[in-house]
């Protein structure tokens, strides 16, 4: 991506001051608390190291939802979350003060820069960044670790927070929603960002679509682990779902097109994760990390797509179990469903289902690296049988990084939060609010052939609807998280979906299986599988087995607090059962 990126400031503008008896010492050259903070860019200077703390491409981004059951990974650190093994660290980069501290500095500098001269409102932009990436900061603790030390200054070695204990969950809580409101008072619009070319920027409405995410999170948690006031915050949820839905500043990607035959196409969720779904014009990214050329004319990349290959993240048969056929049933149900058999071939398993597997998923034809299409999975590289297409370009596995830009929160989830938290409060919701929320990203999907290639027959993905629903004796709470779950597939939210939920103490336990061994793994002129590969009774390839696999619902529900915290401020109370 070649174009503008919000440029980094140079990290040690914003580090600690200096002591008293150093002021009158500082060379004029030097830059630090004592000169720094004068106009409103030094404050958008500041903020802009945020914006390299935003989930990204790099391998522990995309390794989330391999936390959960709906995906595996060779790597180490990705297998002891998912199957329990993992033991307490001593350090952890997930318990971080730092942008904390950096936050709080940028607040208690803004009125520096008022005094002399700068307007409130300029000034206010970025003293609402930085509360939006304080909130964002706490809540990354919040879901692993619970109640946390709450730190809103900057401290000196001798000031008593510095050894103050945890704050309770719903004190943490409570300050990362007063942030988030804070930043929706302050920040700019989306429009007004992307009129100021901007684009980038956190807006008034990304903090209330991030609040939505933190209500969603907490209200369901507190429902189903049984605790707190659920209610009120999937009221909260919901209404902010809504008021970002209202603002009219959103929308889903759409690339609709009439072919030949008649069919609609529509290949804007594959585009969505590729080089067409940049930008500005893409009305659908609501929270947006940036990868590409910057003011500085230095380069920001990462080989995401390497990092699928190593098998370190690839999708399970837990998770793909997930795609509806084109009748809008799923595969216990739908008469369109056939079982996989050894002689069919793979690319048959993909047909008649949600569109969005195919726009997952890589199959046979697909691009894939350099010169070559995919063939079928090679064993190595995915070694579920399944790979992940999102992100996949083979320009840039050529160079080995990629510039594609990361949406951290698309208006699809919007629209998600608030059709799964207008059902959680009542247990119930209406056609109305499915129209407006899940049957939209239906909508968008292009027709699905049920018929032959020989005589076609194009059909739209049935609307959810109630009657729907009654008809054919499915679960509207399982429907909208199923919906959740491929509309969001491989984008970090489906383990912290399994904890909040209180799913996670049965399905962190099941088997990890893969995609059903078909003879052309083994006979392909590419890489073969062994012959010898374990599958289990239905022939499907085994990752690893249940007695493997362990959660422990007393324990692991939260994370360790690292034992170095503990022993540096023994008011650190572990979490039980580490």
């Amino acid at each position: 991506m070649k174009k503008r990126f919000i440029y980094l400031m140079i990290g040690s503008l914003i580090f600690s001051g200096l002591s008293s008896c150093e002021v009158n010492e500082v060379p004029e050259t030097f830059m630090n608390d004592v000169n720094y903070w004068n106009t409103v860019n030094d404050l958008k200077m500041a903020a802009n190291y945020f914006y390299t703390t935003l989930p990204g491409l790099a391998s522990g981004d995309v390794s989330e939802d391999v936390w959960s059951s709906y995906g595996f990974s060779n790597s180490g650190d990705a297998t002891r979350i998912s199957d329990g093994s993992r033991a307490t660290p001593a350090t952890s980069a997930d318990y971080d003060y730092f942008s904390i501290f950096q936050a709080n500095k940028l607040i208690e500098n803004a009125p520096i820069v008022l005094e002399k001269g700068a307007t409130e409102k300029e000034v206010n932009w970025y003293v609402g960044e930085a509360h939006f990436f304080r909130a964002m900061s706490y809540y990354k603790m919040f879901i692993r670790f619970g109640g946390v030390p709450m730190i809103t200054k900057t401290l000196k070695v001798d000031d008593p927070e510095v050894f103050a204990p945890r704050a309770s969950r719903a004190e943490i809580l409570d300050l990362i929603l007063k942030d988030l409101d804070i930043a929706a008072q302050y920040l700019r619009g989306h429009d007004e960002l992307i009129a100021a070319k901007e684009y980038g920027r956190i807006s008034k409405t990304a903090a209330l679509a991030f609040k939505a995410r933190v209500a969603l999170f907490e209200g369901t948690r507190e429902k189903f682990h049984k605790y707190g006031d659920a209610k009120k915050h999937l009221t909260i949820a919901r209404d902010a779902a809504k008021e970002v839905m209202d603002s009219k500043q959103y929308a889903l990607f759409s690339q609709a097109k009439t072919g030949a035959n008649g069919q609609r196409t529509d290949e804007a969720y594959y585009n969505l994760f590729q080089m067409a779904g940049e930008g500005s014009a893409n009305k659908e990214n609501v929270i947006v990390r940036q990868y590409g050329v910057n003011r500085e004319n230095s380069v920001t990349s990462t080989p995401v797509q390497r990092y699928y290959e190593g098998s370190n993240a690839v999708p399970t048969q837990n998770f793909v179990d997930n795609y509806l056929m084109a009748d809008g049933l799923p595969i216990s149900k739908s008469k369109l469903y056939v079982e996989p058999t050894k002689d069919m071939k793979y690319n048959a398993y993909f047909n008649k289902k949600d569109p969005r597997m195919s726009f997952t998923l890589f199959k046979t034809g697909d691009e894939f690296i350099a010169s070559s299409d995919y063939t079928i999975p090679n064993p190595r590289m995915h070694r579920s049988g399944y790979g992940v297409r999102k992100y996949a370009n083979k320009e840039y596995w050529a160079l080995q990084a990629s510039y594609i830009d990361k949406p951290v929160l698309r208006y699809a989830e919007v629209l998600l939060i608030y059709a799964e938290a207008s059902y959680e409060l009542n247990e119930s919701i209406s056609d109305a609010d499915l129209d407006q929320s899940i049957n939209l990203l239906r909508a968008r999907l292009p027709q699905v052939n049920i018929g032959t290639a020989e005589a076609p027959n194009f059909v739209d993905m049935p609307k959810l609807s109630n009657d729907f629903l009654n008809i054919n004796g499915l679960n509207m709470r399982e429907e909208i998280r199923r919906e959740r779950s491929v509309e969001l597939a491989f984008e970090g939210l489906a383990y912290w979906d399994m904890i909040r939920w209180k799913t996670a103490e049965v399905e962190m336990k099941k088997p990890l299986i893969g995609s059903y061994l078909f003879t052309e793994f083994l006979t392909t002129t590419g890489e073969k599988w062994a012959s010898d590969t374990p599958v289990d009774s239905k022939g499907h390839i085994i990752l690893q087995e249940a007695n493997l696999r362990k959660f422990d619902p007393e324990k692991d529900y939260l994370w360790p607090i690292p034992t170095n915290e503990i022993a540096i401020n023994n008011k650190i109370e572990q979490n039980p059962k580490w």
